[in-house]
């Protein structure tokens, strides 16, 4: 089964700061397992259409066009995007 994430996911990983060259390796390594998917205009539509922060928008534009369920520990803001597969974690 192939996994997905957003290209805000990865812009969020490497974005933590005081972040050791070993844990970027380990990002890196991740990513090269997965899909990174870049969905700028659906993201921008579900941001004005359900009032989500950028990052969330893009991240649900991403489940969405991939047909994935979001694993997010965040269900609360994303409940009210319909056809959204949601699971805490």
């Amino acid at each position: 089964m192939p996994l997905y994430v957003s290209a805000m996911t990865e812009l969020e990983l490497f974005g933590f700061s005081n972040l050791s060259s070993a844990e970027e390796s380990l990002i890196e390594e991740l990513l090269a397992t997965v899909a990174v998917i870049s969905l700028d205009c659906l993201g921008a539509f579900i941001r004005r259409q359900y009032r989500l922060k950028v990052p969330d928008s893009v991240i649900a534009a991403t489940a969405l066009f991939t047909g994935s369920t979001l694993l997010t520990r965040n269900t609360r803001d994303f409940r009210k995007i319909p056809n959204l597969s949601l699971l805490r974690v």
